[in-house]
């Protein structure tokens, strides 16, 4: 299998004005590790802020069904990568970003507190509790996917890797048994073959009613966590739907309505739905689109995509601030373009998951050793974040974990996200997360 050559950290162009950044993708997964199920009975509350009705948005680019292209970047600022499968005939543009410079929040409001992120209506970035104690976050994020389960009118599609979360299975078979179309794509070995396992079942549940579930049968995984509903409804993140993953370790989820960004998704699912996963999965650069604010969603899949070398080339970019969040951290690149940045006077900080940070595979000591703020979590279930924060201003967040060890066989998914207003919850996200972290003792 060919890959793209690795982009070198030394000799980028100048950098633009922190406003303007080129990107497309990156990183990668490994599996996630099981904790003790953390199980919470599950009993709507009627006083709780309704959800917001879903009304289907008129698409913004007219009838064409091929979403805006994001314009290509000006000829000086133009490292370049070749989508893996495609025959190579010179350099393909990254995309340009016109980041937009203050918090852009549409919408209807819901007053939420402001640990669990936001809810504008139309597009919501939520983050899990991550806590015992704190259960109300967690049902605010499980109602709110019920409930667009219940509302669903035509479809709902997911490729989630793992379940054991009973309401949302009961809410799909409610919405099979009413005629929408629902089927689920899930990994093997942590999907179908986990279904016997103490308090699983959940996908017998869904066969015995009727609901299409099919797995990868293979050795690389299905690590994605996305749910697209009624063709213009997308919630995607780092999230399972698993109790543990809603209810106590720290997650988030991103939450848009939009038909272009649905039509991206939904590409993707019929490909795995049709039994192409992996490399064998078609490309999807260059599928770019705007949300209904004008912003761009870039999204990307792996291994397909090939999106490593731009998670580096747009970490490298940084001028002021890098921030993140890491379940696993292997990736030696990725870590030694956050060392030079360090080393250039850019303030990084990270955090990564306790388990496994110790490792000689980790990234988390060489950034220690070099100096570089980095902490192991405080929580006793699991940081399942997969977010890097650029310049106060562009996250990275998905199902990718900064790993290499499955880059080439994982399907994964991520967004690139160039928002102030958005990269402000993350970056109120980790501040909560940091502040119950710890430095490391390993010896340098």
């Amino acid at each position: 299998m060919n890959r793209v050559p690795n982009l070198p950290v030394g000799g980028r162009p100048r950098r633009q004005r922190r406003f303007l950044f080129l990107l497309i993708v990156a990183l990668l997964s490994g599996c996630d590790v099981a904790a003790e199920p953390y199980v919470v009975t599950h009993t709507p509350n009627p006083s709780r802020v309704p959800l917001p009705t879903l009304v289907v948005p008129t698409p913004l680019v007219g009838p064409s069904p091929r979403p805006p292209t994001i314009p290509p970047p000006t000829p000086n600022v133009v490292p370049t990568s070749t989508p893996r499968g495609t025959p190579s005939s010179g350099p393909v543009p990254l995309p340009t970003l016109v980041v937009a410079p203050a918090p852009t929040l549409p919408g209807q409001a819901v007053e939420l507190p402001r640990d669990i992120g936001y809810d504008g209506g139309w597009w919501a970035v939520l983050f899990s509790p991550g806590k015992a104690g704190n259960e109300a976050n967690g049902f605010y994020i499980l109602d709110k996917l019920v409930g667009y389960i219940d509302a669903a009118q035509t479809s709902i599609h997911l490729a989630v890797f793992e379940t054991d979360v009973t309401p949302i299975a009961e809410a799909l078979a409610r919405a099979h048994a009413r005629g929408v179309d629902v089927r689920w794509v899930t990994d093997d070995e942590h999907g179908i073959d986990a279904d016997g396992e103490p308090g699983r079942g959940q996908f017998a549940l869904l066969e015995d009613a009727g609901v299409g579930v099919r797995d990868d049968l293979r050795s690389g995984l299905m690590h994605n966590k996305f749910v697209i509903i009624d063709g213009h409804i997308v919630w995607t993140g780092s999230m399972n739907l698993t109790h543990n993953d809603i209810f106590r370790n720290n997650n988030n989820i991103v939450v848009v309505e939009s038909p272009e960004v649905a039509a991206v998704y939904e590409a993707e699912f019929e490909e795995m739905w049709d039994g192409r996963f992996g490399p064998r999965s078609p490309a999807q650069a260059g599928q770019d689109v705007l949300d209904r604010n004008g912003r761009p969603f870039i999204i990307r899949f792996a291994p397909e995509d090939d999106p490593m070398a731009a998670l580096v080339q747009l970490t490298s970019l940084a001028e002021r601030s890098i921030r993140f969040m890491a379940f696993s951290f292997t990736h030696d690149e990725l870590g030694a373009t956050m060392r030079e940045r360090a080393a250039a006077g850019v303030d990084v900080r990270g955090i990564f998951e306790t388990f496994g940070s110790e490792t000689i595979y980790s990234e988390m000591t060489p950034l220690f050793c070099a100096g570089v703020g980095v902490r192991q979590d405080g929580n006793a279930g699991m940081l399942h974040h997969k977010v890097v924060i650029i310049d106060d201003t562009v996250v990275v967040t998905g199902s990718l974990n900064f790993s290499d060890n499955a880059a080439d066989s994982n399907d994964e998914n991520f967004l690139i996200l160039a928002d102030a207003g958005i990269a402000k919850l993350y970056l109120e996200e980790f501040e909560r997360r940091w502040a119950e972290a710890r430095p490391p003792t390993v010896d340098c």
